[in-house]
């Protein structure tokens, strides 16, 4: 039989875990990066090049390396927990090494077509075209996986801001922004809350003269280190976390989160009480804008109202001299690619789990990693690939067009239900719910009836520890032989690069501790009873 040909559109974290899922299943993949590297979002150039992704000089992940990791290929231990953008690259770099990913990456290659072909409907063909060295070349793929991502497009609302033409200062979008260096001694308003947003106000303010942070809406605030000193991530997310959860109220949950954050710094004192509940909306992760705040540095103001030739006028009336206005309002999902894009994707990009369009007579494109999950990319969009391969290869098969329009659909109304109207909320996912759902697809989600059975160390660190990839190369398609290993030593990677002075007194690991918090939590027993039956069972 005839191997399968698949089209990968970006070498990026999803499309190089893309080319290994293609790999694993036999399939040929052939990867088309229009830039001269791997690592998509995560390669700085200190000049922005339009139809990339931009960073900053000193971004640095927001989720935690064992919560990150490609799932057969644990991060190095002495890599920090929040790791740099420079060390993510050193990271891919290994992983494309060790699998052999390179060979199947064309670089420089431009994508500047994907259609269908005449007899799709029977083949699922499509025809692809790409440029390179300013010659075109045109292919045939049984499959397409579009791995491009969704930080490319910059969103830049100029049409919401009266009088924004009449302003003297510079204008600039987050994505432009590499470093503080321009805005010595300037008077700069960042507009928008989110990531980006609150990185960009935080750095800049150590050089400007003063920086005016506004919000529409306010927000609520992570930090990377929760209690007793462990990744925020490792700490929350869990399988023990998400059962408990399940017999909560969200009123309850929003309750409890809200007065966590509150300790830490009152977010309404600080001028960022949000309107929405916590839940309700993408929160953002700052260790620094409260300190910032705190010493004057940043000044919280409201939605600007208009700019004139040389202010902002902020929806409360105040007015602020500005030089320079950093726009941190987001991109857009933008496929130039794709022709008759309107017959593959409606205007609101419906996919059948955020992955597949369900109105194609055929289930040969695929989109990767175009969501917001509430954790990593690099697992979802890794586990997202393996569905797809297996789909492609003709090992599984999706629901009927009806019956994915009504999981959409009702998936749909839940979202309109529990979160604020916001294009940032639209492809929210939460992790684990995320990642079960997608595993389950193909068999590879971690049984945890056996695992108690049979292995109950394992099953422990699975049900109480935090749910990292690992856990879906266990069982079933992919499975590999490490995963074990690597969960039951997740705390040792998580520990080794804090330990850079190692004190003569300290015997207790972090580890031991966490076995304490299990056992206080068992303390509870009905809780801990039901939420393990609740895990096994649902």
């Amino acid at each position: 039989m005839e191997v399968k040909q698949i089209a990968i559109i970006g070498a990026g974290v999803s499309g190089l875990g893309a080319i290994k899922s293609c790999l694993e299943e036999g399939l040929e993949p052939t990867c088309f990066e229009k830039s001269n590297d791997i690592g998509g979002l995560w390669r700085y150039k200190e000049t922005p090049e339009n139809g990339r992704p931009g960073i900053y000089k000193s971004l640095t992940c927001n989720t935690s390396k064992e919560m990150t990791t490609f799932s057969d290929y644990p991060i190095p231990d002495h890599y920090p927990n929040y790791m740099h953008h420079s060390k993510m690259m050193e990271y891919l770099r290994m992983y494309a090494r060790h699998f052999g990913l390179m060979k199947h990456i064309q670089f420089q290659t431009r994508v500047c077509v994907v259609r269908k072909r005449p007899d799709f409907s029977s083949s699922g063909q499509w025809d692809v075209v790409v440029e390179a060295d300013g010659k075109q070349k045109n292919y045939i793929f049984d499959g397409v996986m579009v791995c491009s991502g969704h930080y490319t497009e910059k969103y830049l609302p100029l049409q919401d801001f009266a009088g924004i033409s009449k302003f003297q200062g510079s204008c600039l979008h987050s994505w432009e922004y590499k470093h503080p260096d321009s805005f010595v001694g300037k008077r700069v308003v960042v507009i928008g809350i989110g990531n980006s947003g609150a990185d960009v106000a935080n750095e800049i303010s150590c050089v400007t003269e003063q920086v005016f942070l506004s919000t529409r809406r306010g927000t609520w605030i992570w930090n990377r280190v929760w209690d007793n000193g462990d990744p925020l991530d490792i700490a929350l997310f869990t399988r023990y976390n998400r059962t408990v959860k399940s017999f909560y109220p969200t009123f309850l949950i929003n309750r409890w989160t809200e007065n966590k954050l509150n300790l830490r710094f009152n977010h309404a004192n600080y001028g960022l009480q949000a309107k929405h509940r916590f839940l309700s909306h993408q929160s953002i992760f700052s260790d620094d804008l409260p300190n910032r705040i705190i010493s004057g540095r940043v000044l919280v103001k409201t939605n600007v109202r208009e700019f004139t030739s040389t202010s902002a006028i902020f929806e409360d009336g105040s007015e602020e001299i500005v030089d320079v206005v950093v726009f941190a309002t987001g991109y857009t999902l933008s496929f130039p690619f794709l022709d008759d894009s309107s017959e593959i994707l409606d205007s609101k990009h419906t996919m059948f789990k955020f992955v597949f369009p369900p109105q194609l007579e055929k289930p040969t494109l695929a989109f990767i990693g175009i969501l917001q999950p509430i954790g990593a990319t690099i697992p979802t969009s890794e586990l997202q690939s393996r569905w797809v391969t297996r789909v492609f290869a003709g090992l599984q098969k999706l629901p009927s067009q009806s019956n994915m329009m009504a999981d959409i659909n009702r998936k749909k109304r839940k979202m309109e239900k529990e979160f604020v109207k916001s294009p940032r909320d639209v492809r929210r996912v939460p992790y684990i719910d995320y990642m079960d759902e997608i595993a389950s697809e193909i068999g590879v989600k971690p049984n945890l009836l056996s695992f108690f059975l049979w292995d109950t160390k394992l099953a422990k660190e699975i049900f109480w520890g935090p749910c990292t990839p690992y856990q879906y190369r266990l069982q079933g398609p992919g499975k590999w032989a490490g995963a074990r290993a690597a969960i039951l030593t997740q705390r040792d990677r998580i520990l080794k690069p804090l330990r850079s002075r190692v004190l003569k007194n300290s015997e207790t690991s972090s580890s031991s501790l966490f076995w304490v918090r299990c056992i206080c939590a068992v303390i509870f027993p009905f809780v801990s009873v039901f939420a393990i039956i609740h895990a096994i069972y649902q």
